[in-house]
């Protein structure tokens, strides 16, 4: 069983849509593996993406319809669909399940689990789907009081080491078939997202070449291991929450495994040279914070810069994957609606980015 979570703390990198790819390609490339995705963001924008099929939109012409969630089916929401259910097959759906019984695992997830093939029929018939919730958001505070009990002394890690119980769970329902966990987080830091965290052997971090993603990176590395890269103060006030306690009670953190740089501008088929230099920047920070903390990757012997991938940016590529829920074995050259607008999607740019994307799929 391995698990990875998607996580950045700055939001617009593409941790949802490399989740899609990642999920749907390595389903496709091992049809004896089960994949489960696990949707921990309050926005379910990997739950859309899987459960779309676009023969069945709704098309006005100018714009599609648009419910809470994203485009509206003709005969139903699958998203609503699942959440009408009793109980909700929904990630809240199991936390409120926790919630009401903290302290002692289900053995019986499978009403929280749905074949996103039953929706989508371009899918591998080997996805799954623990789908995401808007009520996560506000089922958050209950789930960090439960946390933070007197009793038992164990409350905070049993707490949050539920995402990581559905995991072995949904482990066992496989029974001798391989698993893989792709959890898809929320930028926050939320008890939501330390519950992904805590679930995750390995953490793959999508970003985009700018100085912001740069900070988030930072971020990342003092909220989960409590080191700093250069603000004494950031590490200070890191140790003693999140990652001090994991230490001190032996919660498990996922190492850093690969950091896809996402959306690159190219020209004349390289990186552009403001892209290039933050990257760099980025590079030469994780290599120095390996040089005293190699234990927090994944391969300690390598240097992080070493699992640096790039991802051109083709705008059109994935705006038509993620709108009409097609993964990216299926896309083909040539126009494709769009919200009644026809977008072209060329040959060449379109090898390059399967060729970038089904490189970073190779990492997992």
């Amino acid at each position: 069983m391995t698990a990875y979570a998607f996580w950045n703390n700055k939001g617009g990198v593409g941790k949802s849509f490399l989740s899609f790819v990642a999920a749907t390609e390595y389903a496709r490339a091992y049809p004896d593996t089960d994949v489960y995705v696990i949707d921990l963001c309050p926005q379910a924008n990997i739950s859309e993406m899987l459960l779309l099929d676009s023969e069945l939109l709704i098309d006005t012409g100018d714009q599609m319809l648009l419910s809470s969630y994203g485009v509206i089916r003709k005969n139903f929401d699958p998203i609503h669909k699942l959440i009408g259910q009793t109980p909700r097959a929904t990630v809240a759906g199991y936390l409120e399940a926790r919630l009401n019984s903290p302290f002692e695992p289900i053995k019986n997830v499978s009403p929280y689990v749905c074949y996103p093939r039953d929706f989508n029929k371009k899918l591998p018939a080997n996805l799954r789907l623990v789908c995401g919730d808007y009520l996560l958001e506000i089922l958050s505070e209950a789930i960090r009081q439960t946390s933070q009990l007197a009793i038992p002394v164990t409350a905070w890690k049993q707490v949050l080491s539920w995402i990581k119980d559905l995991t072995a769970a949904l482990r066992q329902r496989s029974g001798n078939r391989d698993t893989l966990f792709i959890i898809d987080c929320n930028p926050s830091f939320a008890i939501y997202t330390q519950l992904a965290l805590a679930a995750a052997e390995n953490l793959v971090i999508p970003f985009t070449p700018d100085d912001s993603s740069r900070r988030a990176i930072e971020n990342i590395v003092a909220l989960l291991y409590g080191h700093s890269m250069d603000d004494p103060k950031i590490g200070t006030y890191a140790r003693i929450n999140f990652a001090k306690r994991a230490s001190d009670e032996y919660l498990d953190k996922p190492k850093l495994h690969i950091f896809v740089s996402n959306r690159v501008t190219l020209h004349r088929g390289k990186a552009s040279r403001a892209f290039e230099a933050v990257s760099e920047s980025i590079k030469t920070t994780l290599d120095d914070l390996h040089k005293k903390h190699r234990q927090i990757y994944t391969n300690p012997k390598e240097e992080p810069s070493e699992r640096f991938i790039e991802i051109p940016d083709y705008h059109s590529a994935c705006i038509v994957m993620t709108v009409k829920g097609i993964p990216l074995d299926n896309l083909r050259a040539g126009p494709h609606k769009v919200h009644g607008k026809q977008v072209q999607i060329n040959s060449a740019p379109l090898e390059k980015y399967k060729k970038a994307l089904t490189e970073f799929v190779s990492y997992l």
